[in-house]
């Protein structure tokens, strides 16, 4: 519901700007955290990005705007997590490619009817997506029906000649992009870039005009479907005043912010804490900054609400908070650093005592670490997944003061926060939070709203786990129970705490038996068995028992967020599809094989709290 609301918001403030397509959503798969645009990604596993990316299709549509789905396809996978100019390479064999990272553009297009989509930079196979007819015809409109238009990722098309090399030239590299079905080049140049090459090669009998006419008609298909034919411009320029950024959009994205935050850690409920407390120091590089929540592709003046900021409105006038910064996110000689560590400067080390000194003369230390728009984004990828600069430095300083200390991320990928996990009582995840985030990561602390997210991606212990994501095939796991103490993960997938705790019962599957093109419905109660009001996420999760070729250990199928009072029970369901229960066989064919499929309802992938199972016959 949230991402739709978000979807209808986005739509409606871009329709009434003027935009008539928007190049969302990104259904590109975070399946390596090394990567610098995990940031931008809804999750690591296919089914819950399908899900996200068809309520915001649908939801932007709906507005009268062209949904842009992003970046088609196998862009998310380049060898080593590496970004920039290393976009090639993915090592993805094609029975998964199929089944992880096309699915959510398949949902897209097929459920959704998204009217347009932005081809990759990078190869599959050593073919060029953006020059490779077998993705953009073949598949694309040929198999999934797509009627829309596609557009080049900024400099695909140059690649096909500059990186790549399957081209001689430029103009080779637009002729095969032409011909392999793009429409449109990302216009980050002169228009004549495009059209002049496309001119020549009409004349020289190169590139036929009907190839030419077939991509043109292709985008008026679009502006027709939108309307724009009839009225290609706002028709009422100033209502974009009242509805841009207004207070019931500003609301939502409270919202957002609030519904987004995990819980990891909370030894002995040391949160919430109280609103009366005495003294708080409110420490690290994150504490009172803003700029990670501005993006670069949105409006460059916004009110952010810091960390800080939201401690001081959530707190009474008696309560003394002391702030400081202890830290920057990256040290003086980062990247570098990364790979050879190097002792904190006397200025570094200063700014730490500086903090030390602060929390002892306070009653609770919270510590705001993690990355900014410099360690996390496009061409931001890592080495390492540890705690840039000297924040860890910091958060060991603070906590062996004795002072009870909280850690607070705000970040873009997870992180492999192993000793934090293991000596601070508390870790808030709060990702980018976006404008009100200060707002309700305080809110959380202080118990004013009772966090219940789930995180959509795994977290490794270290970088040398990689990959290490859901869904996983048998034996990727770590295996024997000492194993898993070391190789295991630190959060998995679907994972987050509340201050209040569930209760799951009466599980009920109908029918127990079903033929292959039915549906299956699924039903189970959830209690709210504690003291407070919270959401629980309940999860559905199926394996196939047996089948012709190898499946995951679980598959998410389904997935209901339900809020619920003290003592409050709901009831639950879910319908399982037959695409749900789908794998493409030997003979690369989709179809759903008869035999025994296990159910699990569970609070994460790891947390099972109802099992059974039903019979494809």
């Amino acid at each position: 519901r949230l991402v739709k609301e978000i979807g209808h918001i986005t739509g409606e403030e871009g329709k009434v700007l003027g935009y008539t397509n928007i190049y969302s959503p990104i259904l590109d798969l975070a399946r390596d955290p090394r990567w610098g645009r995990t940031v931008e990604c809804y999750s690591e596993d296919p089914f819950l990005v399908a899900q996200m990316g068809l309520a915001q299709v649908k939801a932007l549509q709906a507005e009268g705007v062209a949904s842009t789905p992003k970046h088609f396809a196998v862009y998310s996978v380049p060898k080593g997590g590496r970004d920039g100019e290393a976009r090639t390479d993915p090592h993805v064999a094609r029975r998964e490619m199929e089944m992880t990272y096309l699915y959510p553009f398949k949902i897209a297009f097929t459920q959704g009817g998204a009217l347009g989509t932005m081809s990759s930079y990078n190869d599959y196979d050593g073919i060029p997506i953006t020059g490779s007819h077998e993705f953009l015809v073949d598949i694309l409109r040929d198999k999934w029906g797509f009627k829309g238009y596609v557009v080049s990722d900024s400099r695909a098309v140059d690649y096909i000649f500059s990186k790549h090399h399957v081209a001689a030239d430029y103009k080779e590299a637009v002729r095969q992009a032409v011909e392999a079905g793009l429409n449109i080049r990302t216009n980050f140049s002169k228009p004549e870039v495009y059209v002049e090459p496309l001119r020549e090669l009409a004349k020289e009998g190169k590139l036929s005009m009907e190839v030419i006419d077939a991509r043109v008609r292709d985008i008026l298909r679009v502006k027709y479907i939108l309307g724009l034919f009839d009225h290609p411009y706002v028709i009422n320029p100033e209502k974009a005043d009242a509805i841009v950024a207004s207070a019931e959009h500003k609301q939502v994205a409270l919202e957002a912010s609030r519904k987004s935050i995990v819980m990891l850690k909370n030894e002995n409920k040391v949160l919430p804490l109280s609103k009366s407390i005495k003294t708080i120091l409110v420490a690290g590089p994150n504490a009172d900054a803003i700029q990670h929540s501005i993006s670069r592709y949105g409006p460059s003046k916004i009110d952010v609400i810091s960390v800080l900021k939201g401690i001081r409105q959530q707190v009474s006038a008696e309560t003394e908070i002391l702030y400081a910064k202890g830290c920057e996110i990256k040290d003086e000689r980062w990247p570098e650093s990364e790979i050879l560590p190097e002792d904190p400067t006397p200025a570094e080390s200063k700014n730490i005592e500086v903090a030390v000194e602060l929390a002892k003369k306070a009653d609770v230390a919270i510590v705001v670490i993690g990355g900014d728009e410099t360690t996390t984004g496009e061409s931001k990828s890592r080495t390492s997944l540890d705690l840039p600069g000297f924040q860890l430095d910091l958060i060991k300083a603070i906590n062996q003061t004795g002072t009870p200390t909280i850690a607070v991320l705000i970040n873009g990928r997870p992180l492999t926060i192993n000793w934090v996990d293991k000596h601070v009582p508390a870790i808030i995840e709060a990702w980018f939070p976006g404008e009100k985030g200060g707002q309700a990561v305080a809110e959380v602390l202080f118990g004013t709203y009772n966090p219940g997210g789930k995180l959509p991606i795994t977290f490794p212990k270290t970088v040398g786990q990689l990959p290490l994501d859901f869904p996983y095939k048998p034996g990727s796991d770590a295996g024997s129970k000492e194993n898993t103490r070391i190789m295991g993960v630190l959060y998995p997938f679907g994972y987050g705490l509340s201050y209040t705790t569930f209760a799951y019962k009466n599980l009920k599957l109908t029918p127990a038996k079903q033929l292959s093109d039915k549906q299956i419905t699924v039903e189970c109660e959830i209690t709210n068995t504690g003291p407070l009001a919270g959401d629980e996420v309940v999860q559905l999760y199926i394996r196939d028992e047996v089948s012709s070729v190898t499946t995951y250990v679980k598959n998410l199928r389904g997935f209901e967020r339900v809020s619920l009072k003290p003592g409050e029970t709901q009831r639950v369901s879910f319908v399982i599809q037959p695409e749900h229960l789908t794998l493409i066989n030997a003979k690369q064919e989709e179809i759903v094989e008869p035999g025994r499929f296990n159910v699990y309802i569970g609070s994460s992938s790891e947390d099972i709290r109802l099992e059974g199972e039903f019979e494809i016959i």
